[in-house]
């Protein structure tokens, strides 16, 4: 009797699991991507309809593209002092990664300002009107990122993030890849549905 328990626990099926924080992060990307193709699908039949009017994207959103992608390098760097035990390494490439996040953020409203000196505001023509919302939102879910860098510093700087530990690093570095990603694809999108 007791070999076929045995036996019957040895062939139980394996079950998928996943860590729920990480459940949390893929569901909440997978509605941020729903909301954008939404937005973009939204851009794309309002355009054809007409009384569309371009205008030049101002320069320093492909300078905030830049910040962004080095921001995402950095992050990538910390997760690997991350996983290496490199506190010292963590803390600092955290705190890059949040900075150039701030001027990426930063670079956005000073492009918002170039965007008012051209006279495309945020109510009129719908051209405009969706740039704005594009940034408006990206920039929102940018702020969650710091927010959630802001929390995986905080336990960084408690020696709880390490080699044995990497949930939340992984979390971050997930996440601000994300936001990265995102960005790239709306700027591409604007760049090349004008």
């Amino acid at each position: 009797m007791a070999e076929v328990e045995k036996i019957r626990i040895e062939e139980a099926p394996e079950t998928l699991a996943m860590d729920p924080k990480k459940f949390i992060l893929w569901g909440f990307i997978v509605t941020i991507i729903m909301l954008f193709a939404s937005q973009t699908s939204a851009y794309l039949v309002r355009r054809a309809e007409g009384n569309w009017v371009e205008f030049q994207i101002p320069q320093i959103f492909w300078y905030s593209t830049v910040v962004l992608v080095v921001s995402s390098v950095a992050m990538h760097w910390a997760y690997i002092a991350a996983k290496k035990d490199n506190f010292n390494t963590l803390k600092i490439a955290i705190s890059i990664t949040f900075v150039l996040g701030m001027a990426f953020l930063v670079m956005q409203f000073l492009g918002w300002k170039d965007l008012v000196a051209q006279n495309v505001y945020f109510v009129g023509n719908p051209s405009g009107s969706f740039f704005y919302v594009f940034t408006l939102l990206h920039g929102i879910h940018l702020i969650t990122g710091l927010l959630v860098l802001c929390v995986t510093f905080i336990s960084a700087m408690r020696l709880k993030v390490h080699a044995k530990n990497l949930r939340r690093i992984e979390i971050c570095t997930t996440y601000w890849h994300f936001l990265d990603i995102l960005w790239i694809y709306l700027f591409v999108f604007l760049l090349y549905f004008r």
